[in-house]
């Protein structure tokens, strides 16, 4: 549920327990400028360990895009560690345990992507991250042997939380060479001056343990030795949106103004100092659009994008099923964790507004539907309305997927 940030203050968990410093001081001294290595205050082994590792590698039929595995610098052949399912699940990009054994005991470095949709304590924590945040987020995680060097020296064009689970890892770390990379600026496009940069004297060269955490911005130059016995690190990528999304959010309106719709002029030399005068032009109309643009509309324009980029918590269809059929007045049901929806009143109707419908209620409903937003409710007893008509709103808002049991 989508819901203000009252006076920019309000409690942050999950950013809390990566940091161990107050948000603000995080959001004015760290945040896209520069890193912060934060030492074991908490083991994370809730989250992720060697077992899980195990539990996906050899029990969930894992498939790519969602691991992958690299020697000293260089990514595997998919082939390397996948293979058919045999009867039944004869797809052939399964994960093949006995491949991944050999190649990890030869050095390969194996890494598990997306695990913030396939494991369900990280993806949890995720959820309550991005909900900190106000930015997508997503999980890798890291399993590297003894003295791999994994991945060369490089810079991600998003910013990471790297969190140390088991082992040690030495983690040497550069100032960048391009600040604040977008998508389409990877560090290959720069490779020379990251090489550079990457043998002049770091910014941070320390020895993680489990536990270590370190917020990364994007740009910043890294990587990583295991030392002494096989490491584990979570990796939490964050695609921060940037004042260069604003503008492209604010220049969609472009198309509406007729002056940047009108043709440039006949016989135009963009190559001639004449052509100036276009761009004058161009930049004079352009600022009087900017300058008209609604900070609402833009303001929508950017909260759709993140709504398209995040996932709300999973349901249990099979669960809720049976619960709709002998819903109990005690059932308390809650808003759905991380479930995009505005709720919007009219004379004779209460609407909620998700991505992809909307689900219109009597008017009535509306008390009940706006204290959902805000606290668990009892199925039978949603403020303003009879014991009947809240089970009928409850069991209408658990099948729509509005609602979860608590």
């Amino acid at each position: 549920m989508s819901s203000p940030d009252e006076g920019g203050s309000r409690e942050r968990p999950a950013l809390a327990r990566l940091t161990g410093i107050p948000d603000a001081v995080f959001a004015d001294d760290y945040w896209g400028e520069k890193p912060l290595l934060t030492r074991a205050r908490d083991r994370f082994d809730d989250l992720f360990s060697a077992d899980a590792v195990d539990e996906l590698v050899a029990e969930r039929g894992l498939r790519t895009p969602f691991v992958r595995m690299a020697h000293e610098g260089s990514v595997l052949a998919t082939s390397a560690f996948t293979s058919s399912g045999g009867f039944g699940a004869e797809i052939g990009d399964q994960l093949d345990s006995a491949k991944v054994l050999r190649e990890f005991a030869g050095g390969a470095s194996l890494v598990l992507q997306g695990l913030h949709r396939t494991w369900a304590p990280i993806a949890a924590f995720t959820r309550q991250l991005v909900a900190d945040l106000g930015h997508p987020a997503q999980v890798n995680a890291y399993i590297t042997p003894a003295s791999s060097r994994g991945f060369d020296p490089h810079y991600d064009t998003h910013d990471v939380f790297v969190i140390q689970i088991a082992g040690e890892k030495r983690w040497t770390i550069h100032e960048p060479v391009h600040e604040h990379p977008l998508a389409d600026q990877p560090w290959t496009a720069h490779r020379d001056a990251v090489a550079t940069r990457a043998r002049e004297t770091p910014t941070i060269d320390a020895t993680f343990a489990p536990g270590d955490v370190l917020y990364l911005p994007r740009g910043w130059i890294h990587s990583a030795v295991a030392q002494g016995g096989t490491s584990i690190h979570l990796t939490i990528g964050v695609r921060a949106a940037t004042r260069f999304d604003v503008l492209q959010r604010l220049l969609a309106h472009a198309g509406d103004d007729p002056e940047l719709r009108r043709p440039l002029a006949l016989g135009v030399d963009h190559l001639a100092p004449s052509f100036q005068a276009e761009i004058d032009a161009t930049v004079a109309a352009a600022t009087a659009l900017l300058e008209r643009v609604d900070a609402g509309d833009v303001g929508s324009a950017m909260e759709r994008s993140f709504e398209g980029t995040t996932r709300p918590a999973p349901v249990r269809p099979l669960a809720t099923a049976e619960l709709l059929a002998d819903l109990a007045p005690a059932t308390r049901v809650g808003w759905r964790d991380g479930l995009p929806a505005h709720v919007r009143d009219d004379a004779d109707r209460v609407h909620i507004v998700l991505p992809d419908r909307t689900i219109a209620l009597p008017a009535e409903a509306s008390a009940a539907i706006h204290a959902l937003t805000l606290a668990d409710q009892a199925a039978g007893d949603l403020p303003g309305l009879d014991l009947a008509s809240s089970l009928v709103v409850s069991r209408r808002l658990l099948r729509e997927a509005v609602l979860v049991a608590r």
